[in-house]
């Protein structure tokens, strides 16, 4: 697909990385386009894969979640870790489950309130059909968080070669 992208769909890719929500006809003004072409081209991102979707950013401790808990979950021997991250999505808390290589089958990411609320949720986890195990690190402080840089990175490389 990257053969196929252009610097128009470069551009307002680069225009609704920090504001997904940002009005079309805001985009073409500020690109010199119709807000047609804004809209084709974003339908065609869509499509075509490249825009997978729209997500809404929340910060967790607004809502009482105060702490993130990382899980290296080993798996029983025989048992698939793909059928054990299925098993996962019944714990609301787990909110990444990553299939891994290396020490561990799955790595996940957990919101809870507090250390008692964890110690529920790794029960939880542990009590899970296939789980042989975990291991679990409590971040102090999140000082980073953005994928939008590497984004910008990249699309602002396509833009170089094109």
């Amino acid at each position: 697909m990257a053969g196929k992208i252009d610097e128009v769909d470069c551009e307002i890719i680069l225009q609704m990385i920090d504001n997904a929500r940002k009005p079309f006809t805001e985009i073409a003004k500020e690109m010199l386009v119709s807000t047609g072409t804004v809209h084709q081209r974003v339908r065609k991102l869509e499509k075509s894969g490249v825009i997978s979707g729209y997500s809404l950013s929340v910060d967790y401790t607004k809502f009482g979640y105060t702490l993130t808990v990382y899980v290296g979950v080993f798996v029983q021997t025989g048992y698939s870790a793909i059928k054990v991250i299925d098993r996962l999505h019944t714990i609301p808390e787990v909110t990444v489950a990553d299939l891994a290589a290396g020490t561990y089958s799955i790595f996940c990411k957990l919101r809870c309130r507090d250390t008692l609320h964890a110690k529920d949720v790794l029960m939880d986890m542990q009590s899970l059909e296939g789980v042989k195990g975990t291991e679990t690190m409590i971040m102090l402080e999140e000082r980073l968080n953005d994928n939008k840089r590497l984004l910008r990175s990249i699309v602002n490389n396509m833009k170089t070669k094109i």
